[in-house]
Order: C-alpha cells, then structure tokens, then sequence
C-alpha cells in the first residue's frame, strides 16, 4: 500500500513547520496569505486530503471505523440490495457504513467522495457514475486508501473489482428464448458508453451468431436503465417495421419497465411477448407475472465487495483483485414458459 501522505511530509516539502501546516488546515489567521497559499499547494501536488475524522478521534476517546459505499443510482432495487450485503459484512468487522447516492452524476461523485475522505474512510466500495475514469480513482490509490469497484468496472483503474458474467448471463437468456422458439429478440435498456453494457451486448451478438440469428441493430434499444426507460424502450422496439416477439432487458428494472409498456399497447408479458431481466432483485419473484431473469444475488455480490475491502484494509496493501460471480437463469412468467403459479426453475 502506497505511504500515506503526512503533515510532516507537507511541512518538509513547503519549507515550513509542523505546526504551521496544522495552523494552515484550521484556516488559522495567525498564516501569512503567501504562506498558506505555499503550503495549500504543496497539499494539493502531494495529493493531501485533510483527514477530519482522524482529527476528531485525535480529540476523543473513541476508535469508530468508517467504510464508504457510494452507488450510481439508488433508486435501483439492486443497488439497495448490494448495500444491505455490505452492511452485513462490514458491521460484523466494528465498521460502519456511509452510503451515498451520485445519481449518474460525475460530479456528485467527486464531492461524495472527497467528503468521505475527508471523514477518515478506511476503504471504499463505488459503483462508479458514467463516465468514470482511472485518473478519477487515481488520488485515492495514491493515497493508499484500497477501492473495489462493484458491478461496473473503470478500465485501467488499479483497484480491485466485483463483477457478475455480464457476458454469460445474456447469453443463457438469449438461448432460453430461442428455446422457446423466438428468433425477434430484442435487447432493451442500458447506457452505451459503460462496460457492463457492452459486455452485456456482446453477449447478445454471440449468443444470436450461436444461434444462427441474424443481427439486427434495430433490435438494439438503449435507454436509461430504468423502468421508465424501460418502458420508452419497449415501445420504441414494438415501432419496429418487423417487431421483435420477445426481450432480454439490461437490468430487472427495464424489464418491469417492459411489462409496463406492453400493458399500455393491451399486450400481456409473458402471453403475447416474452420478457427476460438481469439481476434477480427481490421483486422479481412477486411480480405479476413473476419475472424470468438473469440472478447474479446482489447481496451475495455486496457481502464479497464488502469481505475484499476488509481484507485490504487489514492486510495493509490494496493489491488488486478481480471477482467474477457465476450467474444463472432463473426461469418464471415472464418469458411464457411456465405457468400456472409461483413455479420457478434454475439453470446452471
């Protein structure tokens, strides 16, 4: 793990005392204007972060540890579920979770997480917003403060990461609806410009190549991996001149999203067209009609990202691991290929 950087270092490399770079940090009068500027920009080339939770334990008697959790979009029922696995974990350890939500929004990101720097996070689990990049995550592995990525990874970060088989997990989807003899099928939802959604799309184009389909780009649908985009996706697909008959979805939500939007055109899920999530979130199994999809356990996928920081922090060096978690199909209503109840099979 990389040396954290230290008020004596600042003072060694600005020319100044210790106690002046402590003056500095308290935005003390008693510093010279051309000295605090001297010292605020050694900090900032030295990749400093003023630690505010270590300076509070500094005053107190207690040893609270704080683990930060910071997720794209908490409206999502997978990301609420991924945050209960950490929490499971982490509390166990005497840790204590910060969660925050950036909404997609880069921005929000940076601030959340120079907050929690700021706080003495010990490590930190990010789902990272679009547009994510290995110079964002770089501060803190210079720092020395270990990260894992979950479910969406940043090429060419240094960190460790927690991934399903986005790959694998549509690819089975796609098989199990040619099964059932569709040859139409659509990939809805999802924002072009991140990994998972190409690893997710590539597992489409094989799955169909496979599967001697031909490829159809207006089968491709992207919007918002929500239910509202997947709604706006669904009838944008039913607008095609030779309609698709069925869907794989980039998330559960699209796929709720879906069900949503065949509703409105009087086309039942499950009857008349056959739908396939991506995620297996809680609702899936009480949906009407009960969601076919693609399981990758959110929680299991939290407790793993959660158990990985742990052994970071308590190793003392963030070398970088790569977790893949297997998926499986998980067959329901959806897809029309069981009926008749709460009936439900798993494929390997």
């Amino acid at each position: 793990m990389s040396k954290r950087v230290t008020v004596i270092d600042i003072a060694k490399a600005a020319g100044v005392s210790k106690s002046t770079v402590s003056l500095v940090l308290q935005n003390s009068p008693l510093v010279n204007h051309e000295t605090k500027a001297k010292v605020t920009a050694t900090m900032r080339d030295l990749g400093y972060v003023y630690n505010r939770g270590a300076a509070n334990l500094r005053q107190s008697s207690s040893n609270s540890k704080i683990i930060g959790v910071v997720v794209n979009d908490l409206t999502n029922g997978f990301f609420a579920e991924l945050a209960v696995g950490v929490d499971t974990v982490v509390q166990s350890a005497g840790f204590v979770q910060f969660l925050s939500n950036t909404g997609e929004n880069l921005d929000r990101q940076k601030e959340v997480i120079a907050s929690m720097r700021e706080h003495g996070i010990s490590g930190l689990i990010l789902s990272p917003a679009r547009a994510t990049e290995a110079a964002d995550l770089k501060p803190l592995v210079t720092a020395g403060i270990p990260v894992v990525v979950a479910v969406r990874n940043v090429p060419g970060a240094k960190v460790s990461s927690v991934a399903s088989d986005n790959h694998e997990g549509i690819a089975a989807a796609v098989r199990h609806l040619v099964s059932l003899g569709h040859s139409r099928i659509a990939f809805l939802g999802g924002f072009r410009d991140t990994a998972v959604f190409e690893e997710r799309l590539e597992g489409y184009r094989a799955a169909a190549l496979a599967c001697s389909l031909e490829y159809d780009p207006s089968l491709i649908v992207d919007f918002a991996p929500s239910r509202a985009g997947g709604a706006e996706a669904i009838s944008r697909a039913l607008s095609i001149e030779e309609k698709p008959t069925a869907a794989v979805c980039f998330n559960d939500a699209v796929a709720f999203g879906a069900c949503d939007g065949l509703r409105a055109k009087g086309l039942e899920p499950g009857r008349d067209f056959a739908v396939v999530g991506f995620d297996d979130v809680i609702e899936a199994k009480t949906a009407v009609p009960a969601l076919t999809t693609i399981s990758v356990d959110p929680q299991g996928m939290g407790r793993r990202a959660a158990q990985l920081l742990l052994k970071q922090i308590n190793a003392g060096k963030a070398e970088a691991e790569t977790i893949v978690s297997s998926v499986r199909l998980v067959v329901r209503e959806s897809c029309g290929a069981v009926h008749g109840g709460s009936r439900e099979r798993k494929q390997a």
